[in-house]
């Protein structure tokens, strides 16, 4: 029988709970204020992952979305265009912040989350036009989140990164699960992160940590950020004992990123020969299974609802959407149960 009180929970890999070594770390981190930039935790850990990304400069931030928003602020200009991806979580699941707080307005473009230099250069606005926004930011998102967890390809990143540089424009990296897409991809953190001048990182998803992200780049433009993030509430004093579990989860927890990535594919596999489900197997590529329901089966909701009540917790992220998302609180086990529990639904009708 599923076990009512611990279900098995694929909403999200921001689900998971700090371990006890990453609670011991906690607990034992060396503290100061991190407004006057004493906190050596803090310290530490921004200089470890500027260091893994190849950039001059890092700054812990409570989350993935103030991230975002900070590097809005710091490389936008009110009424500017950013050209990103589409589905973007910068569109979708930061509750309008980007025109709240910056004043700029989204075009997204290719599919999936991927988009070419050629995609690029047809979207980029002409600078000084009368009518048209001025594009001011190219942003990518890797790996990406509604695309079902996608890598996108280096070489793209690379052409389009090198085609905003000559329209004078910045370039800025959600890599909000960018350790998953090292590890899906093989390429390395740096080199993911060497075309863009801004990147994120979270500490919250894969890596289990119970809060936080990191932006890096250079000094200039983090001395920039410092300041948003104290115009956006994020300045926070003694974070040490929140940047401890970062520096823990650099250490124990990238590494089994594939155990999760392998447990999503398990998933996916069980369920893309179902009838009725629309599932590209090959967009699951890191920890993300995004599968829709085709006619004749009931919608999300019914779905996800039944699913709960035998034990397994996935999110409707429309009304014939559902996402699953593997993380290092579950087992092969849990993930293959899981699987069998949703297949059972999904034929019952």
């Amino acid at each position: 029988m599923p076990n009512a009180i611990e279900p098995i929970d694929l909403r999200s890999d921001t689900v998971t709970r700090p371990s006890p070594g990453m609670r011991r770390a906690m607990a034992e981190a060396p503290v100061g204020d991190d407004q006057y930039g004493e906190d050596p935790s803090v310290n530490r850990l921004q200089q470890r992952i500027a260091e893994i990304l190849g950039k001059e400069a890092g700054l812990f931030v409570p989350s993935g979305t103030m991230a975002n928003q900070i590097a809005l602020k710091v490389l936008t200009r009110p009424g500017d265009e950013v050209i990103l991806g589409e589905d973007a979580h910068m569109t979708w699941h930061e509750s309008g912040a980007g025109a709240a707080n910056s004043g700029v307005q989204f075009t997204a473009i290719g599919h999936g989350g991927r988009f070419t230099a050629a995609d690029f250069r047809a979207a980029l606005k002409p600078p000084g036009h009368i009518v048209l926004p001025p594009t001011g930011l190219l942003a990518i998102e890797n790996t990406h989140n509604l695309g079902g967890g996608i890598v996108f390809p280096q070489a793209d990143a690379v052409g389009v990164c090198a085609a905003a540089r000559e329209a004078g424009l910045p370039s800025y990296l959600d890599g909000a699960r960018l350790f998953n897409a090292a590890a899906a991809s093989g390429i390395g953190l740096a080199e993911l992160a060497r075309p863009f001048d801004l990147v994120s990182v979270a500490l919250s998803k894969g890596l289990g940590c119970p809060v936080g992200s990191v932006l890096a780049g250079d000094r200039a433009t983090i001395a920039r950020a410092v300041r948003a993030r104290r115009m956006l509430g994020g300045a926070m004093r003694q974070s040490g004992i929140l940047a401890a579990a970062g520096i823990y989860a650099l250490d124990h927890n990238v590494v089994r990123l594939g155990k999760d990535h392998a447990n999503a594919r398990l998933i996916a596999e069980r369920l893309a020969g179902l009838p009725g489900i629309v599932l590209d197997l090959p967009t699951v590529q890191s920890n993300i299974v995004i599968f829709r329901l085709g006619e004749g089966l009931p919608d999300a909701a019914t779905i996800a609802m039944r699913a709960k009540e035998v034990g397994v917790l996935v999110s409707a992220l429309g009304a014939r959407i559902l996402r699953a998302v593997t993380h290092l609180d579950l087992s092969g086990e849990q993930c293959r149960l899981a699987a069998d529990r949703l297949a059972a639904i999904i034929e019952q009708g």
